[in-house]
């Protein structure tokens, strides 16, 4: 559901449109054009043309990973708040640090290259809210965002 304001400023119901349901794989539920969010924008946000992140503004996407998916190691141009809602995954970092994610985990994203694992016989569903960050410095050198996938995990 989305809310929004009537001209005289009261709070009024958008839109009541299902956003995800069994089998999704992945589901864009809203983006922002900019940070902070402007809440008079008239824009459908689950329907602006984005890329895997938005680099002025947020995305908020499900999607469910299906038994072994495993995605490329990539780093996003944002900061991620990924919350696991069902099924288990595995996240890898080129560090060498790795951790089993199961429902109810959060993790915070900040600028780290990363993979996403499901290495179980069941679906994951993720919820991925992915806001817009200054360029990633460390040491004087800049990290870039790595190509993403051609398409959200």
């Amino acid at each position: 559901m989305v809310t929004g304001h009537d001209s005289e400023g009261r709070s009024v119901l958008l839109s009541d449109e299902v956003f995800s349901g069994p089998g999704t794989i992945g589901t864009l539920l809203w983006t922002t054009d900019c940070s902070p969010g402007d809440n008079t924008d008239e824009t459908d946000g689950a329907k602006r043309e984005v890329g895997f992140a938005h680099a002025d503004g947020s995305v908020f996407r499900f999607t469910r990973l299906q038994p072994g998916h495993r995605s490329p190691m990539h780093r996003t141009a944002s900061i991620d708040y990924a919350l696991v809602l069902e099924g288990q995954l595995v996240m890898e970092l080129d560090g060498g640090d790795s951790v089993r994610l199961e429902p109810g985990d959060v993790v915070i994203q900040r600028g780290t290259n990363h993979v996403w694992f499901n290495d179980t016989d069941a679906p994951c569903l993720v919820a991925f809210i992915l806001i817009a960050a200054e360029k990633l410095t460390i040491d004087g050198r800049v990290l870039e965002p790595t190509p993403p996938p051609t398409k959200p995990l």
